[in-house]
């Protein structure tokens, strides 16, 4: 009688067996699978990163195309129209500077004149109208004229 009942609940419990071993096994499938999609969504992040860079790459090489274009193009067009034209083309954008450098001296002497009128010391004045932004402006001046002409010219 009690191999019966022992035979029963041991059958019982290796029928019971190949369930739990079922479950456990799920349990891990579906931590494997949620592995697999975050690894997937990671792969498409980066997939996603790669493809935006190289569409920005080709913009900026389709922007330098253009530019080199429009260069080459200003310059045909100036050779072909003579001399004469060519160095008015040329001096276009050294004349605009020399423009803009007056007219900023010119306002800056007028405050500075203004400053004195009012019985500013002039050593305050000078010291006060010369700003980190005026620093930026001569910088870019001189880097565009100096610095920038060496870079094309070694390229």
């Amino acid at each position: 009688m009690m191999e019966t009942l022992l035979g029963g609940v041991f059958g019982g419990l290796l029928r019971l067996a190949p369930e739990a071993l079922k479950f456990f096994d799920q349990k891990n499938e579906r931590k494997h699978e949620l592995a697999m999609l975050e690894a997937e969504m990671r792969f498409a992040q980066v997939k996603g990163e790669i493809a935006m860079r190289q569409t920005e790459a080709q913009m900026q090489v389709a922007e330098l195309t253009a530019m080199t274009e429009a260069i080459k193009e200003q310059s045909a067009t100036a050779q072909a129209a003579g001399k004469v034209v060519a160095g008015i083309s040329a001096m276009v954008r050294p004349f605009v500077t020399y423009l803009f450098v007056l007219a900023y001296a010119a306002v800056k002497v007028a405050a500075y004149l203004i400053a004195l009128e009012q019985n500013g010391d002039w050593k305050a004045v000078l010291t006060s109208m010369w700003s980190t932004d005026d620093m930026a402006v001569l910088n870019l001046i001189l880097s565009f004229y100096f610095v920038g002409r060496v870079y094309e010219r070694t390229r």
